[in-house]
C-alpha cells in the first residue's frame, strides 16, 4: 500500500483475475461510473419538460442543456484517451469522476438556465476522461483469458442499470424535483471512487504526453459552431448573422481537421484509418444509425410526457422492454456474426430498428401503451440486439491489431458525434421555429421527425449493405455482449 492507503501500481505481469477482490472492484467501480454517464448523458430527456417549466427556459435553451454535456464529450474524448495512456486510467478516471460530481451538484443548485447550460458544459469535460478510461482500466487490469468475460459482466450489469434509471430519474422529478436526477450521481461517484482504493495502476511503459492541442480545439470549434447553428437556427432564423457565422466556423474547423492532423507527428486522430473502406463505411453507418437512436430516445419521451399524458415515472419506463429484449438477443449475437459475418446481421439489425421508429412515429394521444409504443420498442431491442455485435466486430475487423485501440475509440466517437448532432437537429425536424415550449411542434412535427430517424437509419443498412464486407471476423473480435445507453448501444470491446 502507499502512503495515502491506494494499492502499489503493478507490473503488467501480475495482472488481476476476475473472481480475486481486484477484479470484483474493478467491475463495481466500471459499472458505477458507466450508470454516471448514462444518467448524465440522457436521462436528463425526462427532465427535460420539468426543467423548462422551472426556469421559463425556451427551446433553444434547452437544446443546449442536453447538447452542452454531448459536445463537450465528443470533442474532448480523444484527448482524454491520450492523459489516461500518460498519466494512467486509473488517476484520469477519478479525475473524472470528481469533475462529473462537482457539475453534477451545480447543475442540482443551477438558478438559470444559463448556469445549468455552464455546468452541463463542464460534466461533459469529466464525462470525457471517463468513457476511455473505465473499460480500458477493466481491460489492462484484468488477466488475458478474463478479459472477454470481465467485459460482459460489465456490459450486463451496466445494461441492467441503465434499464431502470429513467424510470427512478422520472420518479424524482414527479415526487420531488428535476434537481434529484442530478443528485443521483453523487453516491455512485463516492462509491466508485471508494471501490477504485482496491485497484492498482497498472504498471508499464506510458506513452509519451502528447496533447494535440490544435486538433483538440478545431474539434471544440467545428462541433460547436456546427451544433450552435443547428440550434439556434429554428428560433433566430437561418440566415440570421449568428446562425450564419457560426455555422460557417464550424464547417472551417472542421475541414481543417484532417490537413492539420495529416501534418502532425502525433495527431489526435490518425487519418490513415481512413484510407480503409469498410472503416469508413462503418463509421458513416454509425453517424447515422446512432444519431437516429438518440434523438428517437428524446422524441419518444418528449411525446410520452407532453403529449400522450404519460408521467415523468411512466415515460421513463416506457422504453423499458426494449432494453429487456436486447438483453435477451444480445448475448446470442456474437455467434451469430462468428459463423455468418457482421453484413448480413447488421443490415438486418438496422432495418428493424428502422421499423420500430416507424411504427413509433404514429403514436398519438388516445391509443393504448400496447398499440402506441410497446410494439415499436420491442422492434427497436430487437433491432439493437442483433445490430451491435457485428458492427462492433466489422470496426475491429478492418484495421491491424495494433489500431484496435484507435478503431474504437474512433467508432465511439462517431456515435457520440451522430447523436449531438441529430438531437441539435430535433426542434428544426419539429418546426419549432421561436416557440417557447414543443407541445405544439411535437403535434406537428412527431411523426416527420421520427421518419426522418427511419430514414437515416435505412441510409445506415444501405451502407452496410454496399460497403461491408460478408466475410467472417475473428473469433476474438466478436463481443459476447455489448452494452447500450438508452437505444445508444456504445462499441467498446475493445478499450478506447
Amino acid at each position: 500500500m502507499t502512503a495515502n492507503g491506494t494499492p502499489k501500481p503493478i507490473a503488467a505481469g501480475q495482472l488481476s483475475a476476475l473472481r480475486s477482490r481486484t477484479g470484483t472492484a474493478l467491475v463495481a467501480a466500471t459499472v458505477l461510473a458507466s450508470m454516471v454517464g448514462f444518467i448524465d448523458a440522457y436521462m436528463i430527456n425526462v427532465a427535460i419538460p420539468a426543467i423548462g417549466a422551472d426556469l421559463n427556459a425556451g427551446v433553444t435553451q434547452l437544446q443546449w442543456v442536453l447538447t452542452g454535456y454531448l459536445v463537450s464529450v465528443a470533442s474532448l474524448l480523444l484527448l482524454a484517451g491520450a492523459l489516461a495512456d500518460h498519466f494512467g486510467r486509473r488517476r484520469i478516471l477519478i479525475a473524472g469522476l470528481v469533475v462529473m460530481l462537482v457539475a453534477s451538484v451545480c447543475c442540482a443548485a443551477a438558478p438559470n438556465v444559463e448556469a445549468l447550460i455552464a455546468a452541463r458544459v463542464i460534466q461533459g469535460a469529466g464525462g470525457a476522461m471517463v468513457v476511455p478510461s473505465r473499460l480500458s482500466l477493466l481491460n489492462g487490469t484484468l488477466v488475458p483469458a478474463d478479459r472477454a468475460k470481465g467485459i460482459g459482466v460489465w456490459a450486463g450489469l451496466s445494461t441492467l442499470g441503465t434499464t431502470l434509471g429513467p424510470y427512478g430519474g422520472g420518479w424524482l422529478i414527479d415526487h420531488a424535483s428535476w434537481r434529484y436526477v442530478f443528485l443521483l450521481n453523487i453516491p455512485l461517484i463516492a462509491v466508485a471512487c471508494w471501490v477504485l482504493r482496491a485497484v492498482p495502476e497498472v504498471s508499464r511503459t506510458r506513452r509519451p504526453l502528447s496533447l494535440d492541442l490544435a486538433g483538440g480545439l478545431l474539434t471544440i470549434l467545428g462541433l460547436g459552431g456546427v451544433i450552435y447553428a443547428l440550434t439556434a437556427g429554428p428560433a433566430s432564423g437561418w440566415g440570421s448573422a449568428a446562425v450564419l457565422t457560426s455555422a460557417a466556423v464550424g464547417v472551417i474547423c472542421l475541414a481543417a481537421l484532417v490537413p492539420i492532423e495529416q501534418r502532425r507527428s502525433a495527431p489526435m486522430l490518425r487519418t490513415a484509418l481512413f484510407r480503409i473502406r469498410q472503416f469508413v463505411a462503418i463509421n458513416a453507418a454509425t453517424v447515422l444509425f446512432y444519431g437516429a437512436l438518440a434523438a428517437a430516445s428524446y422524441l419518444v419521451v418528449l411525446q410520452c410526457e407532453l403529449r400522450l399524458g404519460y408521467s415523468a415515472t411512466e415515460a421513463g419506463a416506457a422504453l423499458i422492454p426494449e432494453s429487456v429484449v436486447f438483453l435477451i438477443v444480445s448475448p446470442l449475437v456474437g455467434g451469430l456474426v462468428a459463423r455468418v459475418g457482421t453484413r448480413g446481421p447488421m443490415t438486418v439489425g438496422i432495418l428493424i430498428v428502422a421499423g420500430g421508429f416507424a411504427w413509433l412515429s404514429t403514436a398519438q394521444p388516445g391509443q393504448s401503451y400496447v398499440r402506441a409504443i410497446l410494439p415499436g420498442a420491442i422492434l427497436w431491442g430487437l433491432g439493437i440486439g442483433l445490430a451491435v455485435a457485428p458492427l462492433t466486430a466489422g470496426v475491429l475487423a478492418a484495421v491491424d491489431d495494433a489500431d484496435l485501440g484507435e478503431a474504437s475509440a474512433i467508432n465511439d466517437a462517431a456515435s457520440r458525434v451522430g447523436g449531438v448532432i441529430l438531437v441539435a437537429l430535433v426542434p428544426a425536424l419539429l418546426g419549432a421555429g421561436s416557440s417557447h415550449d414543443l407541445v405544439g411542434p411535437l403535434a406537428n412535427g412527431y411523426q416527420t421527425a421520427m421518419l426522418v430517424m427511419s430514414g437515416l437509419s435505412v441510409a445506415a443498412a444501405i451502407i452496410t449493405m454496399l460497403f461491408v464486407a460478408r466475410s467472417r471476423p475473428p473469433a476474438a473480435q466478436v463481443p459476447a455482449v455489448a452494452p447500450r445507453i438508452h437505444g445508444c448501444a456504445v462499441p467498446t470491446s475493445t478499450p478506447a
